[in-house]
């Protein structure tokens, strides 16, 4: 047998109700061409992951000891991996013939490129996106680019400041000198976290309209998410940005901690504490905070200047919930955000 083109890693956490659909859409389309690896992450549902992947006997399934994370588990997966791909898929996935090729050509044509990511649309709903990469606001604040548009939006290869961790692809290489996914984050924004690192050693992710999934997605609000997502953000700008940009940045972090205390209070007002939770840990965990930051520094190639220059001034709130009073936030948070940004990128020249 030749050797893979792509290791397909699928991190399964109580999945066992989805991930029969993805790998028969899997072995249909890629087999031949690729190694399949699930990583059980130590759920509830082992025994019936495990006899589900014993029907498929061109799947690997490696076994977590505990519940590591959704980061940390990809990473698990990457360590047994032997392709010189690697293509991060969520379980509740199912894929569309010709995906896996449109989501490499661009790695394998253009070292440019260190990040791919696919059309990934709604399972029940086929003709509307759930997204095209992802859109990273000015705040670190991350949302699904063109949530609820319709299928072909996005029709041509496109430059993204973020890719998303249901459907990417990596070169082996790139992701193993970048360290993998942070395992810090457990789950949330590590996507986004990648997706920075990639730019941030001068790699461009990019979008394939070609390489299309569909993806059983609904919004939930767990009981931790607000925590993960808060402190991830947190994470994600004390890693990336450099220590005078934050003299310069605190309008915007200002502006990012109210719309997030005010999404909370709107939303979720019983579990506001998460938030507290999320500025206790990143003081309390200072060290390996730093830790993290001089890593990501140490492989900068490009500016703060450039790397603030292509996140957007634009969050779609609306994918959280419509209404007038929520498009009157999103239209004055465009207005300050567009503003803010012009004014940091007149002070930051480093």
């Amino acid at each position: 047998m030749s050797a893979p083109a792509a290791s397909i890693i699928i991190v399964a956490y109580n999945s066992a109700a989805h991930l029969g659909p993805c790998l028969r859409s899997l072995v249909a389309t890629c087999c031949d061409t690729c190694e399949i690896i699930v990583v059980e992450n130590a759920s509830p549902d082992t025994a019936a992951t495990a006899a589900l992947v014993a029907q498929f006997p061109q799947v690997r399934l490696i076994t977590s000891l505990d519940n590591v994370g959704f980061a940390a588990g990809c990473n698990l997966g990457a360590q047994h991996a032997t392709a010189p791909y690697l293509v991060f898929l969520n379980p509740d996935t199912v894929v569309e013939a010709g995906w896996l090729p449109a989501l490499l050509a661009p790695l394998k044509r253009d070292p440019t490129i260190g990040m791919t990511t696919g059309q990934l649309l709604l399972l029940h709903q086929p003709d509307t996106i759930n997204a095209c990469g992802l859109v990273s606001h000015i705040t670190g604040l991350t949302l699904c680019r063109g949530m609820g548009l319709p299928r072909g939006s996005f029709p041509s290869e496109q430059e993204v400041n973020a890719v998303s961790g249901a459907v990417c692809a990596i070169r082996r290489e790139l992701f193993g000198a970048l360290g993998g996914f942070d395992a810090t984050y457990f789950t949330y924004v590590e996507d986004t976290d990648l997706s920075w690192r990639v730019r941030l050693a001068g790699y461009r992710c990019v979008y394939l309209p070609g390489a299309i999934v569909y993806h059983d997605y609904a919004l939930r609000f767990g009981p931790r998410k607000t925590f993960y997502q808060e402190r991830n953000r947190a994470m994600l700008l004390l890693k990336h940005l450099r220590a005078p940009t934050f003299v310069v940045y605190w309008p915007v972090l200002l502006l990012g901690e109210l719309i997030s205390w005010g999404f909370v209070l709107l939303r979720e007002p019983h579990r506001c504490a998460n938030k507290l939770r999320a500025y206790a840990w990143i003081v309390q965990h200072w060290r390996q905070v730093q830790h993290a930051r001089r890593a990501t520094q140490a492989m900068r190639r490009i500016s703060d200047r450039v790397l603030l220059a292509a996140l957007s001034p634009h969050l779609d709130m609306l994918q959280t919930g419509g209404g007038p009073l929520m498009r009157l936030a999103q239209d004055i948070i465009a207005y300050g955000s567009t503003a803010l940004q012009r004014l940091t990128l007149a002070i930051v020249r480093w």
